[in-house]
């Protein structure tokens, strides 16, 4: 298929338009684990894992003191943050938990097990991981994705486990 985008290609940061930028700094770097990479002032920040020059950029452009969009518009639903690992997602969610984040969701998907909470600005996040792709639930059609609840404490015992 010549007009297939390249299989290589990947989603290399995504950038959110926030109130209050110490404020999404803070979930960002101290929730979430990313690391500040770079600052532009007071109006916009950068933020990573490994290294890397930014996963999440912040800025305050458009967007310094203001609300969430209402529901029943449109906008950005979630980002996702892929994790290598169960175990890495489990680590992940204590964090959460010790930050007293509210999840407002848990699902096993099949193909990956997520979690999903809010940022200080409402933005939609996804942590997860992929099962192996040989784990994949398929069937005539292809990938046979579903949504049943993800068992949390079994994951949180992941996390404890060395």
């Amino acid at each position: 298929m010549a007009d297939a985008i390249d299989p290589r290609v990947d989603v290399g940061h995504v950038h959110l338009k926030v109130s209050d930028l110490e404020r999404s700094i803070a979930f960002y770097r101290d929730v979430l684990g990313f690391e500040l990479r770079q600052r532009v002032r007071h109006e916009a920040a950068f933020l990573a894992a490994d290294g890397y020059h930014h996963h999440v950029g912040l800025n305050t452009w458009e967007s310094h003191g203001g609300a969430p969009p209402p529901p029943g518009t449109t906008g950005l639903f979630h980002v996702a943050f892929r994790y290598p690992d169960r175990r890495a997602l489990a680590v992940a969610l204590e964090r959460l938990l010790e930050h007293g984040v509210r999840l407002t969701g848990a699902s096993d998907h099949g193909v990956s097990e997520a979690l999903y909470l809010r940022d200080p600005d409402e933005n939609g996040i996804e942590l997860y991981y992929d099962r192996p792709r040989e784990q994949w639930p398929m069937d005539a059609e292809g990938v046979a994705m579903f949504s049943i609840p993800l068992d949390v404490g079994a994951l949180l015992a992941e996390a404890a486990e060395q």
